[in-house]
């Protein structure tokens, strides 16, 4: 079973998103359902032939991109600014970007392990960095991509492990010290789920059925999947909820390990 069709939903009307990551994946799934649900929507990502074909298919009215690098501190500053001159305010901040490398700590480069942290970590402290003070004013919040890898540990990806791991705990960080200054920090911690990044996963029919053995809802998600539960910890239906790091991961993390009976 698949979201329902948001259209009826007008959740985020007159409210600015900034979404990275926004050309492919649940970043791109994230900001159409925003844009279904009536935000404005400034789309960010560092390919920008993909997020021109991502924009083109948008509101024109209520949409904006640019093209951002965002373990790049400059990158991100300037996004945010220019959110700010071209819609006049910023409600919510989804901070999606990210990349992986495999590898364990005697296999991942340097440079690889380096890569990762720029843009899992310091991407998201970037963007939190920069939005906050805008984020303040409009009493708006923050949700970041992380993932069950943040939460418990992937055989042969310990760069990965280590970035969403980061993030998961910032998370709480970030809401501890802004909540009573009017912002609320979640994230959501997904699963296997069919975007660009797991493709070369997907082309693997032994490796496909061993993530399904796993999840106890017997598959992998959409990426649309994840986008309706980022825009739920956005949304005014979770005013109450802030430093949770929800698992989306059809039943992954509720398992001990014990094999399918």
């Amino acid at each position: 079973m698949h979201p329902l069709n948001p259209s009826h939903l007008q959740r985020f009307k007159d409210k600015v998103v900034i979404v990275t990551g926004a050309a492919s994946g649940i970043g791109e799934a994230t900001a159409r359902r925003f844009s279904d649900e009536g935000a404005q929507v400034l789309l960010a990502d560092r390919n920008a032939a993909a997020l021109t074909k991502v924009f083109d298919s948008l509101p024109s009215e209520r949409t904006a991109a640019r093209e951002t690098d965002v373990s790049r501190h400059e990158d991100v500053r300037e996004m945010v600014a220019f959110a700010i001159e071209r819609f006049g305010r910023l409600d919510v901040l989804v901070s999606d970007a990210g990349i992986f490398a495999e590898g364990n700590v005697t296999e991942v480069s340097p440079e690889d392990w380096h890569r990762v942290q720029a843009t899992n970590v310091n991407g998201v402290f970037y963007g939190a960095r920069e939005a906050m003070p805008h984020l303040q004013k409009t009493r708006g919040c923050i949700v970041n991509v992380a993932s069950v890898s943040g939460l418990g540990a992937d055989w042969n990806l310990s760069a990965y492990n280590t970035s969403k791991g980061a993030v998961v705990n910032l998370t709480r960080a970030m809401a501890m010290d802004f909540g009573r200054k009017g912002v609320r920090v979640n994230s959501v911690c997904p699963s296997f789920t069919h975007t660009a990044m797991t493709a070369d996963m997907e082309d693997d029919p032994v490796l496909q059925d061993k993530f399904a053995e796993r999840i106890p809802l017997g598959r992998g998600a959409d990426a649309q999947e994840i986008a309706a539960v980022i825009t739920f910890l956005a949304s005014p239906d979770a005013a109450f909820v802030t430093g949770v790091n929800m698992p989306v991961d059809g039943g992954l993390t509720a398992s001990n390990g014990q094999p399918p009976q």
